[in-house]
């Protein structure tokens, strides 16, 4: 498998796009005037308690406050503890004995803030880099579960142990998957770097001139050269000067087994346009997804979870009506998976296969689209097919998706997807009409509409309006007004 990293960057924004086998797999959109906050770490301020939810809402200087459940102020080891422990159970603190309005509290965001929600928030610190996850606050030695071999976890381990105990280091570690062939030299190297950045942390937190922003994570570039895989990728290309400079500079200090593969794209054509990367952003905004076969997905995302429908659209098979189910269903599952990295669609997502009779199929479809998630750097969680074929997989969300990131809301229908029929406006115009006759005392009566609607008033229902008319006895007339949508109108009394 062959991996490209295309870095496209302007003064209004950086766009990275993760390339495979020539494909588009994953966008990464940061914009100068929103940066994400994922990583960043706050001196807040505790504005309000919510007992009845174990929460707290958190002052960060940002738009909104963030969001700090009691499960995230406790430490590593207290919701270890939690439970039983020598035949007593431990108590969970409620949150109105740990935190207190007014109170300061170092907090780290773990969760954007996406729609009309608050970025979700954490006490317990966590600072990553190349190797290693340094806790502050733990003390927890931890690898990774994609390190499956127990030699290497074990080495692991007892190499980490030793160089904090040799470095007098207080806190906690994970060993993050890319550690596995890592030197030896290189994990220390990065534990000592870890100490350095914690200490400037520190340092910042308990200076009482420093409010809100205490550590900002890496830029969107930087973020991803530290946490994609080297032996994956064959060239990371970049289109602007100043920040391939930089880029090469961050390499050769953190990952200088990506410094040779590093590339400044100088091409008159834009880069997103080598592999049509604009038109592939384009199809993730729709609902539509075609597959090879002649079938086709649906996505459709809501507020609570996001459905995917499975179709055979135009694909008839060769053999019978149950192997045409299962080859659409199996493209399904690879497209599926694809589909949820380029959207980075999160949170609860059912999926809609075509009905299989044979079990073994059913089986199948499943493994496969567990194998092509697992190639997502997101954690993803695959549920046995339900009685109705329905799949249900859940996704971790840390930030936004595509469609949040590039799209706004329709003004019109509100998100709605749907418009009323104009037929539907005219019959709400006559009961307004209605109201204000009962209501108040005119000479005559205003309607102001879209073109459609006005159109709609003098032709299909120019009958039902001139009833009205002789029925209110007073004069109705009919303005249009360009701005106006077809949902919108007036009713004015002259």
């Amino acid at each position: 498998m062959s991996e490209e990293i295309l870095i496209n960057v302007t003064p209004q924004e950086t766009r990275v796009a993760l390339v495979e086998n020539g494909m588009l797999q994953e966008v990464l959109v940061e914009r100068t005037e929103n940066r994400g906050y994922v990583g960043n770490i706050y001196k807040g301020k505790v504005v309000r308690i919510l007992p009845g939810m174990e929460a707290a809402f958190v002052e960060l200087g940002l738009a909104r406050t963030g969001f700090l459940h009691v499960s995230d102020i406790l430490s590593h080891e207290q919701k270890i503890a939690n439970g039983h422990d020598g035949g007593v159970e431990k108590r969970t603190p409620h949150i109105a004995e740990l935190l207190r309005p007014g109170k300061d509290v170092i907090v780290q965001v773990v969760k954007e803030p996406i729609a009309a929600k608050g970025a979700r928030l954490t006490t317990e610190i966590s600072v990553p880099s190349r190797y290693l996850v340094y806790l502050p606050g733990s003390s927890h030695i931890g690898v990774s579960q994609r390190i499956r071999e127990p030699e290497t976890r074990d080495r692991l381990r007892t190499l980490v142990e030793n160089a904090i105990q040799e470095e007098d280091m207080k806190g906690g570690v994970i060993i993050r998957t890319m550690a596995e062939t890592a030197a030896d030299e290189e994990i220390v190297a990065e534990l000592k770097y870890l100490k350095r950045v914690c200490s400037r942390i520190k340092k910042r937190m308990k200076d009482p001139k420093v409010t809100g922003e205490v550590h900002t994570e890496l830029p969107l570039t930087f973020r991803v050269m530290r946490d994609m895989l080297p032996e994956n990728i064959e060239k990371v290309r970049i289109d602007s000067k100043e920040t391939f400079n930089s880029a090469v500079e961050f390499a050769r200090e953190f990952v200088p087994e990506l410094e040779g593969k590093l590339e400044y794209y100088p091409g008159e054509r834009p880069i997103f346009d080598l592999y049509s990367i604009e038109d592939e952003i384009i199809k993730a905004l729709g609902s539509k997804v075609p597959l090879k076969s002649g079938g086709y997905l649906v996505i459709d995302p809501t507020e609570a979870m996001t459905t995917i429908d499975v179709n055979t659209g135009g694909f008839v098979g060769r053999k019978n009506l149950e192997e045409t189910l299962f080859k659409t269903n199996m493209e399904a599952a690879y497209s599926i998976a694809r589909q949820l990295r380029l959207r980075n669609i999160g949170g609860i997502i059912i999926i809609d296969f075509i009905d299989m009779g044979d079990t073994e199929h059913q089986r199948q479809v499943l493994r496969t689209l567990e194998n092509a998630l697992a190639r997502d750097h997101a954690k993803t969680s695959v549920n046995d097919m339900s009685p109705l074929g329905l799949v249900e997989v859940t996704r971790k969300r840390t930030r936004e998706s595509l469609q949040q990131t590039l799209c706004e809301p329709c003004p019109v229908c509100e998100g709605r997807g749907v418009l009323r029929t104009a037929r539907t406006v005219c019959f709400e115009i006559f009961r307004e009409l209605l109201r204000e006759v009962r209501q108040f005392e005119a000479k005559e009566y205003m309607v102001i509409a879209s073109q459609v609607v006005i159109d709609m008033l003098l032709d299909e229902e120019s009958s039902s309006l001139a009833d009205l008319q002789e029925f209110i006895g007073k004069p109705i007339k009919l303005q249009v007004e360009p701005s106006y949508h077809q949902e919108q109108y007036d009713v004015v009394l002259l």
